[in-house]
């Protein structure tokens, strides 16, 4: 990278230094800290308050056990909030101990006015900040899992499936940068957020647009991007959640199956919606054991010298 790269590569990361609704305190000391996705306002930023600023934060692994892998952490609630502690801090914690270095990503929210695609921009864009700086954060950045939970979960798929390639010849060094993630963990996923059946959680009720839910339809549900390039997948999901039907889950592994995409879905008989890293439930609390084979399988446990470029 030529000198006056490496000068506004070196701004912009100093620019977004400045944490806006962090999921925890900052503290140097434990490792954990919390970005701006963007050095000025956001795109389509409405305002510069925090639920205007997008953000990432960061936790780092152990030193004797970081292994060049990271997670971008997407939690849910339903567009309406982040369950930023049992599908966030949590699942960080659970993925540091493994050695992977954490984000978790804070994106802007419906309830607040931004409606798709302007969450999907900042999940995009979390990735690739991952990606565009994997040098500084010690990671490969061909090993970048990204996880999501119910909303998050939708909103992880859409990363995964309509991702964007990076532009070679933008001067932000973060946009040069490839926005698809690796892999792809989706915990009860919300895939069929966008539908006029309000017989179930319905996004379109939820946020007043029923006369434009079809075109939204077709625009933001993943299941129906899925292609052969999609990233290897694991999934989980519970019979009897009653706020995302089964169903949902089963229909984006069907995609996966169609398109000949590697894939792993686990189907658990009891456990409410929202169930994070298990619950009360012998059989539900597996399903990180499972997920922690899985990564196994992919080689992503294993540790490996950083020496591939974004």
């Amino acid at each position: 990278m030529a000198a006056t790269g490496l000068v506004a590569f070196s701004f912009a990361a100093q620019a977004q230094m400045q944490p806006c609704a962090p999921v925890v305190p900052a503290n140097n000391f434990l490792g954990i800290r919390t970005i701006r996705l963007w050095p000025g306002d956001a795109p389509q930023a409405t305002g510069k308050a925090c639920e205007d600023t997008p953000t990432l934060t960061i936790f780092d692994p152990p030193s004797w056990s970081e292994n060049g892998s990271a997670v971008v952490i997407l939690p849910g609630g339903g567009y309406e909030n982040l369950a930023a502690i049992h599908e966030g801090r949590e699942v960080a914690d659970w993925f540091t101990s493994l050695g992977f270095r954490a984000f978790v990503l804070s994106y802007r929210l419906s309830s607040h006015g931004y409606l798709l695609p302007v969450p999907l921009l900042d999940a995009r864009r979390a990735i690739q900040t991952v990606r565009a700086r994997s040098a500084d954060y010690h990671i490969d950045p061909n090993r970048i899992v990204a996880i999501g939970f119910s909303a998050g979960g939708h909103l992880a798929a859409l990363a995964a499936t309509q991702p964007v390639p990076g532009k070679p010849d933008a001067d932000d060094p973060i946009d040069r940068a490839s926005s698809r993630p690796d892999y792809l963990v989706l915990g009860y996923p919300w895939i069929g957020a966008i539908s006029s059946d309000t017989s179930h959680l319905s996004y379109c009720k939820s946020f007043n647009v029923m006369d434009r839910c079809e075109a939204l339809r077709l625009a933001y549900s993943p299941d129906l991007f899925v292609t052969k390039d999609t990233p290897p997948t694991f999934l989980f999901h519970t019979f009897n959640d009653e706020t995302v039907p089964v169903e949902q889950g089963m229909r984006f592994y069907e995609a996966l199956l169609k398109a000949g995409v590697p894939s792993e879905m686990h189907i658990f008989a009891n456990g409410h919606h929202g169930v994070g890293l298990g619950g009360t439930d012998p059989a539900l609390e597996q399903w990180p054991v499972l997920l922690e084979n899985w990564l196994q399988a992919q080689g992503l446990l294993a540790t490996k010298p950083v020496t591939a470029k974004p």
